[in-house]
């Protein structure tokens, strides 16, 4: 874990002294301390009905609401307010004529209201803010208070981050994130659960006590999510005999990289699982934590820093005869942002096209940054090195770490699979529902349908 010191030094924890000292999060290339709940949360009010004890409502007393021309003003104490326009808050009415509460999928036809909707009245309850809309047969939507702040959009109002990424350096090997088989199978979920909230954290995650055979292996895989068929089959299990037009089927060595570079959508998790080694050494697995090496190239090289992050590095695989993948997107640079934050490395040096895109003068500055962020891949305080043996497996965020091994001789057997960003993100989103809710699906709960989802969950 990165945590920044006076005077800007940079120490490295392992994820057990992380947990004692504070979270780290890693937005737009910045470290900061996180202190208690997020705002709208800590909000939480206390009510005699249930619906208002989940409440975050900003004070004792109900947020002020009134209508001007175009939107619903809110008055969430003295200083802060949020506005919403009446269409958006009419499209967005979740009752079930306007919303499936089963299906979750919107019933209302946004077509058919009126652009210049007003309510003819509005009223704070301690449910939330009730709306009477204008039609022939009236309609009345009820919004929850913590729904509507936390999806304030005038002004915008501070959200937590949907996880914390704790960044790590070499001295992750003193007590790496680590769940047990028995634990990731167990039936409750509870051990999933906590095996794929280390992946989120970490972006990596071993597993002992794993049988050394491919069935336990594709069974533990499929815990997780959909294996991802790729050129090299859906779940794989081989050796060094090049069956597959790859330097991974080779003793070679391999230099840091992440995986599937030259899809347009790289795979999301990898999990592998050595079988068998006999008859030879070598073999050492080693990662890095492409978020911690990135906040440090920003913080010491930010020109190098906005290259990788600006530049499309063009990639192919076009080692089996039968395939030729190239990524149907030129916006394919090395560090990828959304809303200024760090989302995803793709990095793989190997298999990096003809550079042709650079302006003249572009040239000799990006093979300058790229040699800075191998320095910085490279160096012994970013380098995790393992050697792995049957029956441990480890699960890797391709979007984040990157991984690569040393050089090795002797019958080596392997077998892992690919799982898709989706599929991961959608099993994490259903277990944080059941053992980590958010404050929204906390406050909402009591609308929650048959299918145990509320008709407010932030993501719908």
């Amino acid at each position: 874990m990165l945590l920044r010191l006076n005077g800007g030094r940079v120490l490295s924890l392992t994820h057990s002294q992380a947990a004692s000292t504070g979270k780290a999060r890693f937005s737009s290339g910045s470290i900061a301390r996180t202190a208690g709940p997020s705002s709208y949360a800590s909000a939480a009010e206390t009510s005699t009905s249930a619906a208002a004890r989940g409440s975050s409502v900003a004070s004792a007393s109900l947020p002020t609401s009134r209508i001007d021309e175009k939107k619903v003003v809110l008055g969430w104490d003295e200083t802060k307010y949020s506005r919403y326009h009446h269409i958006w808050l009419r499209d967005h009415c979740r009752c079930p004529e306007c919303f499936h509460p089963i299906t979750k999928q919107r019933l209302v036809n946004t077509f058919e209201i009126p652009p210049d909707i007003k309510p003819t009245r509005v009223q704070s309850n301690p449910e939330g803010l009730e709306v009477h809309w204008p039609s022939t047969q009236p309609h009345v939507s009820l919004y929850p208070w913590s729904w509507l702040r936390y999806n304030s959009y005038d002004p915008p109002l501070s959200q937590p981050s949907n996880t914390e990424k704790i960044l790590w350096g070499s001295k992750i090997l003193q007590d790496p994130p680590t769940v047990t088989y028995a634990e990731a199978m167990a039936e409750d979920n509870k051990g999933l659960f906590k095996w794929l909230s280390h992946v989120d954290k970490f972006g990596f995650c071993f597993v002992s006590g794993v049988p050394a055979t491919p069935e336990a292996t594709e069974e533990l895989s499929r815990r997780i999510g959909f294996i991802r068929e790729t050129q090299y089959g859906t779940f794989w299990d081989f050796t060094s005999d090049l069956a597959k037009g790859d330097t991974a089927y080779t003793t070679l060595a391999l230099s840091t990289h992440t995986d599937t570079t030259y899809f347009t959508d790289p795979c999301g998790l990898q999990l592998f699982h050595l079988l068998q080694h006999t008859g030879g050494t070598g073999g050492a697995t080693l990662l890095v934590d492409g978020f911690y090496v990135a906040s440090i190239l920003k913080e010491l090289h930010p020109d190098a820093y906005e290259l990788l992050s600006t530049v499309p590095v063009p990639t192919h695989a076009a080692g089996e005869p039968e395939a030729l993948y190239t990524p149907s997107t030129r916006q394919t640079p090395v560090l990828k942002h959304e809303d200024g934050e760090l989302v995803q490395v793709r990095w793989n040096n190997d298999d990096r096209s003809v550079i042709r895109n650079l302006k003249p003068d572009q040239v000799e500055p990006w093979y300058d940054a790229i040699r800075l962020w191998y320095k910085l891949l490279s160096s012994p305080d970013s380098e995790y090195w393992v050697q792995l043996s049957p029956g441990t497996a480890v699960v890797v965020d391709n979007h984040r770490v990157l991984h690569g091994r040393s050089a090795f001789n002797g019958k080596r057997r392997m077998c892992g699979a690919y799982i898709g960003t989706d599929e991961y993100r959608s099993k994490l989103a259903v277990l944080s529902e059941r053992f980590a809710p958010d404050p929204v699906t906390k406050d909402t709960a009591a609308s929650a349908s048959v299918n145990g989802r509320s008709v407010w969950h932030p993501a719908l």
